[in-house]
């Protein structure tokens, strides 16, 4: 067996600092956000604080799981929210736990909107969105006890009502900030809320949130002004996908669509006078990895992220199926600063270590993505040495 430990790391870009608005990273490898259903009746647990805590390198990034932003925000068994004291409070011992390993730490605020069943709504309500179109059942929704059912048909928001949404949004923003997050990631991809106003595939509204480009940006765009007037740009980030059809979120220009969200992210940042943390684009390869049909090729994927890196002014974030050579090569190329690792991140909690020196990646088990377990698929993924020492 090869003694990784004194192996020499590599001395790829993807292995360098890197100065992420205020913030100097030691690296470009981050822990992208994922659902883990572990926050039982919707408070981040004692297991949270291990499991980031495990995942936390000097100076490294950690973006939470999605983190609802109300009580109409859910659609998943068991995940954690930050819009009341308790939440907050148990979210602090997870931010305190990360910093205390040198890391740095982003909350992810997110809406499913129509990606919902009425067993995760008040009262038993519909689910909020864009539109009353429900999720084709190609997709399925995780219900309460583990088994897959239809997603519940939406109910398409009135205009008036999108402004008391905006507001959730700013004060989860502001609750992160007071939990102790040095940030926040805005979850506006893979078919949620905002994402379901800025797809033409989606969003069939005749008001001014629908039709044409400006109007299907307006919903983003409002929220990220709430949140910036709230915490400031330099704490703020934004996460798209244009060209993902996850969840039914198509769009017939993905090119298009990723221009003009950036276009304004640009006009925004020269508005305020201070660029967002980053900006992160989901690539299409992260659908193939669910078994979903992706329109887009190898080709047209790398040309549309090279479209959006170039014109967008400011750190960009690649995610969607990296591997090491592939993260590797996204930054030695210049079409990424940061790459963000999900299922790799799962099963590797030294994942970084293990990508600097080359080593054997553990395997992950989908089965115990999302359990309640708070130990098994979760805590219990070997660290390299511990790894060495069983083989």
């Amino acid at each position: 067996m090869a003694d990784f430990s004194t192996q020499a790391p590599s001395s790829s870009p993807l292995f360098s600092p890197y100065k992420m608005g205020k913030f100097n990273l030691s690296h470009r490898v981050v822990l992208a956000p994922m659902t883990r259903c572990r926050g039982l009746n919707g408070i981040p647990q004692a297991a949270h604080v291990e499991y980031y805590a495990q995942r936390s390198t000097p100076a490294g990034l950690l973006i939470t799981e999605g983190t609802l932003i109300s009580p109409t925000s859910s659609g998943f068994p068991h995940v954690p929210g930050i819009y009341t004291e308790e939440q907050v409070e148990a979210w602090r011992n997870v931010v305190d736990a990360v910093h205390a390993k040198g890391s740095i730490i982003f909350c992810q605020l997110w809406h499913v909107g129509r990606a919902s069943h009425q067993v995760y709504q008040p009262n038993g309500d519909l689910p909020i969105s864009s539109t009353s179109k429900a999720i084709s059942e190609k997709w399925k929704v995780l219900m309460p006890h583990g088994s897959f059912g239809a997603f519940s048909e939406p109910r398409a928001l009135n205009t008036s009502e999108i402004s008391q949404v905006v507001e959730h949004y700013r004060q989860a923003a502001i609750n992160a900030i007071r939990a102790g997050f040095d940030g926040i990631e805005i979850h506006g991809a893979h078919g949620y809320l905002i994402d379901q106003f800025l797809k033409d595939g989606i969003n069939d509204r005749t008001d001014e949130y629908g039709g044409s480009l400006e109007n299907r940006c307006r919903f983003l765009m409002e929220v990220l002004k709430a949140v910036v007037s709230s915490i400031g740009a330099e704490r703020v980030a934004l996460r798209i996908s244009p060209a993902i059809d996850f969840l039914d979120a198509f769009d017939s220009d993905p090119l298009g669509l990723g221009l003009a969200v950036i276009e304004r992210l640009n006009s925004f940042q020269r508005e305020v006078g201070t660029k967002l943390t980053y900006l992160h684009v989901t690539q299409p390869r992260f659908t193939l990895l669910d078994k979903a049909v992706s329109t887009v090729s190898e080709e047209e994927r790398d040309y549309l992220m090279q479209k959006w890196r170039k014109a967008y002014e400011g750190t960009f974030m690649c995610s969607g199926g990296f591997t090491r050579d592939l993260g590797m090569e996204a930054v030695a190329q210049g079409n990424a600063d940061l790459v963000s690792y999900g299922r790799l991140f799962i099963s590797n909690p030294d994942l970084v270590l293990r990508l600097k020196l080359n080593a054997p990646l553990a395997k992950y088990n989908r089965d115990t993505f999302y359990t309640n377990d708070p130990v098994v698929g979760y805590t219990d993924y070997p660290f390299l040495a511990k790894a060495n020492e069983t083989d």
